[in-house]
């Protein structure tokens, strides 16, 4: 039973867009032309403006398609919704002027018209769709457009689904039955049915079939699989299987013919390829950059350290970055220098304070106030101030700007996805840094790790270098 909801929300999408847009152009022509009186570059008549307008305007969407942006996968994630809205409608505005200037038509009355219209069709876009969400969103809350979900099969997967479903006014799901399931294993208060097998859900679900059926367990005996999915084709419900050893199915999939075969190609990361040297380009050029940008303030810093605490001012740590190469990454020394190089345990040991090494490492390797750290060096490390010489190590190659943490050999024992975790080059940044270190175990940073290797992409690494900004200012990230 196939639910039209996405493609009525996708197709919402594409005419309030187009209106959007015309608004946008509509509302620049007016603003420059009729409401200022300054002299034009040229006479452009309204109609005549307005014309070419509509005509290229499909143009413009199959461009926002081409971005993804009647995608759920993009359109229901905000941040990504937001910046392909900005490329879409600075490539579409560089369409238009491009077609006057082939076509040697005149489009824009004045200059100020192109940046309004810009302006305009950005604004205009994002605020409709924000309230088109909001619409959505409101209509799940009375039962309209929510897609129906049937579980077959009683595993671990069947309860990250459920609790990940929970919330039907924002997913727009609803578990209605789970076959093999056990109610009371669930945590959330979810108002299902529990099947003992297939054929008792299909006879109970027959007046009102669901819209998707998932299998997360495929059965031993092949024919009761083939029953789930010939009752999913005949009464034209979606289906979808969850694989039983997900962990193979982690990272950049790739489905291909293998001499006349079909093949699923599992990489560990989806760091691969083109991505891989999109990736080493911008750690070149932005490393560049704000190693330039720093050089004033790591020379203070420097001058400061030489000055309160003598010794030397660069600390070298080997590290482990991809493939288990081992890197000796650059930061300023914010220990005092009889400390300086040693590894807590003997740190500790010498200074005789043996006993804070026990709270060292339940604090997850951190002091409120560690005894071997200078004056100097804790307001370098509250601001992570400490960090900037390994911009000389992103240019390098050692490292890259965004990442998993970069740990010594010991540590990373500690985690069982240690060569996961390794198939990419460390960061000088990464998702635990941005999610309030002080606050997360060791096991949990890994987790983040782990997941960056996982879901790379080009835009997330983005978003991890500005939220990056945001927590050194707020000094949030380390004590």
């Amino acid at each position: 039973m196939k639910n039209n909801s996405s493609l009525i929300y996708n197709v919402s999408l594409v005419v309030g867009d187009a209106l959007a847009i015309t608004a946008a152009f509509t509302a620049a022509y007016i603003l420059r032309v009729s409401l200022s009186h300054r002299a034009l570059s040229v006479n452009v008549h309204a109609s005549t403006y307005i014309t070419i307008l509509v005509s290229l305007l499909p143009f413009w969407i199959i461009l926002f398609a081409l971005l993804g942006l009647y995608n759920a996968r993009v359109y229901e994630n905000r941040f990504k919704e937001f910046w392909r809205l900005i490329v879409g409608s600075l490539i579409g505005i560089l369409f238009i002027i491009s077609y006057s200037y082939l076509a040697n038509v005149a489009v824009f009355p004045a200059r100020l018209v192109t940046l309004y219209a810009f302006l305009f069709a950005f604004v205009f876009v994002f605020v409709y769709r924000t309230a088109a969400r909001s619409i959505r969103r409101q209509l799940f809350d009375y039962g309209k457009g929510i897609n129906t979900l049937l579980i077959v099969g009683d595993t671990k997967a069947t309860s990250r689904l459920i609790e990940a479903l929970a919330a039907t006014t924002v997913t727009g799901y609803k578990v209605v039955g789970v076959v093999g399931g056990l109610k009371q294993d669930f945590k959330t208060n979810t108002n299902f049915n529990v099947y003992k097998d297939f054929h008792e859900a299909a006879t109970h679900l027959k007046n009102k079939q669901p819209h998707t059926i998932i299998q997360t367990e495929l059965y031993s005996d092949p024919e009761e699989n083939d029953a789930v999915l010939t009752y999913a084709q005949q009464h034209h419900i979606s289906y979808g299987f969850v694989p039983g050893n997900s962990e193979l199915f982690i990272g950049k999939i790739e489905v291909s013919l293998f001499h006349n075969i079909p093949l699923i190609a599992v990489h560990q990361t989806a760091l691969i390829g083109w991505g891989r040297v999109v990736k080493r380009l911008t750690d070149l050029f932005l490393g560049t950059l704000f190693l330039i940008i720093a050089s004033p303030f790591m020379v203070i810093i420097a001058i400061s350290i030489m000055l309160t605490d003598g010794g030397n001012i660069v600390f070298r740590h080997e590290r482990l970055s991809r493939y288990n190469k081992k890197v000796r990454v650059f930061k300023f020394r914010s220990h005092k220098s009889k400390y300086s190089g040693l590894e807590p345990e003997a740190a500790f040991k010498k200074m005789g304070r043996e006993d804070l090494l026990e709270q060292y490492r339940e604090l997850g390797d951190q002091l409120p106030d560690d005894p071997r750290i200078t004056g100097i060096g804790r307001f370098i490390r509250k601001y992570s101030l400490d960090e900037l010489p390994q911009l000389v190590n992103v240019i390098k190659g050692d490292i890259s700007l965004v990442g998993p943490r970069a740990l010594v050999a010991y540590e990373l024992e500690k985690s069982e996805a240690k060569n996961l975790i390794l198939s990419v080059r460390s960061g000088l940044t990464g998702l635990a840094q941005i999610s309030g270190v002080r606050d997360l175990s060791f096991d949990e940073r890994r987790k983040l790790d782990l997941y960056y290797v996982e879901n790379w992409s080009f835009w997330g690494d983005i978003v991890i270098l500005l939220k990056t900004f945001w927590v050194v200012l707020r000094h949030k990230g380390r004590s």
